[in-house]
């Protein structure tokens, strides 16, 4: 009991020094090394800069010759802390909003535990991934050989969710995250005179109609056994008080749990704005890229992790909901099979990317616990 309230308060010093340097995607030296040097103090093999600054540790007991991923993010995003905490962001509009320090934290507990302990036999790759806010990181360190170089059978990966009391778990096999596509609508026309608008082809008008036409798309559009979200976040123009503009960008992202959804958003969005272009004597081009797929758990492998996860906590949803959230952890799921799932961070967080949101230390010991209890159930020792 005496070394778990120790590891506990360790973790947290661990936490509170990441969440006071934050690091962007891509950008996580010190956060990377940091990961790296403390892996080494627990004899793990370490390889850094794996898809940019990505670490792996490789953890090996017994003579199976199977092995099982847990993963991490470590990125913070652009926001300006308003926490107030003694352990608050030292790097001004960068903060950790989304508490990958927490996750970075209790897998590094995991490993310490592990690695003292044992209790398993196989190898357990502890992969600590940049970038995830990008959606860019885990394709970056599959690209960069991951899966040759660090072969594993399945993947686990977990997340706070604000909301859930703290101890409590819930995922669900199937799709458990959205896929994310984001868009880009440019109107050209020709500004001029707020007095004469009849001198010119301005776009303002024709933006704002297709700003509002864009929300048919899921009420009229789609099957409405589908999910599907269309949300417009920027309309940026020319024009200024007494200018009209002559050219708009509509800026936003769709989210949707299968690839039929997302290819009917985007038929639907281009034929929109071909049309209200035509309508307006205007022109128009459409940008539309997929940057998140869906995630994906398999049913297998996520009612096994139910299973460890009730012995730990006893506070398990295995049906849980889907949400349009993405996570580039499915990037995994197209290589092996895995389950994501989310621990609570308390009843009265604040939300995820709210420049208020901080980790709840008291999560850490149960993330760490569960990334251990899932590591020794799928690698049983003999």
């Amino acid at each position: 009991m005496a070394q778990l309230a120790t590891l506990d308060v360790t973790m947290a010093g661990w936490r509170r020094d990441l969440h006071r340097h934050p690091e962007v995607g891509f950008e996580e030296r010190r956060t990377a090394a940091f990961v790296a040097d403390t892996l080494r103090g627990f004899d793990l093999e370490v390889v850094e800069g794996i898809g940019g600054t990505g670490v792996v540790g490789t953890l090996r007991r017994g003579t199976s010759n199977r092995a099982i991923a847990l993963r991490a993010d470590m990125d913070a995003l652009k926001i300006t802390e308003a926490t107030g905490a003694e352990w608050s962001s030292v790097n001004p509009g960068t903060m950790h909003a989304c508490g990958h320090d927490g996750h970075t934290a209790m897998l590094l507990g995991a490993a310490k535990l592990l690695a003292e302990e044992g209790g398993f036999d196989g190898t357990i790759r502890f992969i600590f991934q940049p970038a995830e806010e990008w959606g860019k990181g885990a394709s970056a360190m599959i690209e960069a050989g991951l899966m040759v170089r660090f072969p594993f059978d399945e993947i686990f990966g977990l997340h706070n969710l604000p909301g859930l009391p703290v101890g409590h778990v819930e995922t669900r096999p199937g799709a458990i995250m959205s896929a994310e596509d984001i868009f880009e609508i440019v109107l050209e026309g020709k500004g001029g005179h707020a007095a004469r608008p009849h001198w010119g082809r301005e776009v303002m008008v024709p933006a704002c109609a297709l700003v509002v036409e864009l929300q048919t798309i899921v009420s009229r559009r789609l099957n409405p056994s589908d999910v599907g979200v269309v949300s417009v976040t920027e309309l940026l123009t020319d024009g200024t008080r007494n200018v009209l503009p002559g050219q708009a960008r509509i800026l936003g992202d769709a989210r949707s749990f299968s690839a039929k959804v997302s290819a009917t958003i985007e038929d639907e969005m281009r034929r929109m704005a071909s049309g209200i272009a035509t309508l307006h004597g205007i022109a128009a081009r459409v940008s539309y890229s997929r940057e998140f797929v869906p995630l994906v758990n398999d049913a297998e492998l996520t009612s096994a992790f139910a299973t460890v996860a009730h012995s730990v906590s006893g506070h398990v949803n295995a049906a849980a909901d889907p949400m349009t959230a993405s996570e580039d952890f499915a990037r995994f799921l197209d290589h092996v099979p895995g389950c994501f799932a989310f621990i609570g961070n308390g009843e009265t967080s604040a939300p995820l990317h709210n420049p208020a949101f901080d980790f709840n230390d008291a999560a850490l010991l149960h993330g760490a616990h569960l990334h251990v209890a899932i590591a020794r159930d799928r690698l049983p020792a003999h």
